[in-house]
């Protein structure tokens, strides 16, 4: 049986303020871009998206 990829991201660090990163992240499957203020909310935003793709299965 093949394993299917959870989800592929490219992640773009446009700049480290407050300890953090921002930037964008765009969700190749998707093709949706959003911009993240924070480490923490990037993570949420891959997390979110993952779990919205195996609903879709």
């Amino acid at each position: 049986m093949e394993k299917k990829a959870a989800g592929k991201f490219v992640i773009q660090i446009d700049r480290c303020e407050n300890a953090t990163w921002q930037g964008t992240i765009l969700w190749t499957e998707k093709n949706i871009t959003q911009q993240f203020r924070s480490a923490l909310e990037l993570i949420r935003l891959m997390d979110s998206a993952v779990t919205m793709g195996k609903k879709e299965e």
